[in-house]
């Protein structure tokens, strides 16, 4: 089950390309301050992450690889997976202090 969730989310990730430059933003931290939060350019990342551009996919949010291990991480339970999320919900929060900043 787990892992035909994961086939799942890796081929809807590989067949469909969110243009690079959205018609609208959804993000409400960019449209009330003009500037980008942690998450942003990071679902255009997980699309780029699964094609296998990583290159790109660093230049849309540079913890783009990291957020795709956490999101792995959701579907198995391994031992190191609580320590995983915390570093990642940290490396997040300092990285959305650098962007804003």
């Amino acid at each position: 089950m787990r892992a035909s969730a994961v086939a799942l989310l890796f081929v809807a990730l590989r067949r469909f390309t969110p243009p690079v430059q959205p018609a609208f933003r959804l993000c409400a931290f960019h449209w009330l301050t003009g500037r980008p939060c942690p998450l942003c350019g990071l679902t255009r990342a997980m699309f780029e992450l699964a094609k296998g551009h990583w290159s790109a996919a660093v230049g849309f949010n540079a913890l783009s690889p990291l957020a795709a291990a956490m999101l792995l991480a959701v579907f198995w339970n391994v031992p190191g997976r609580s320590r995983l999320w915390t570093a990642g919900l940290a490396a997040f929060a300092v990285y959305g202090v650098w962007r804003v900043a």
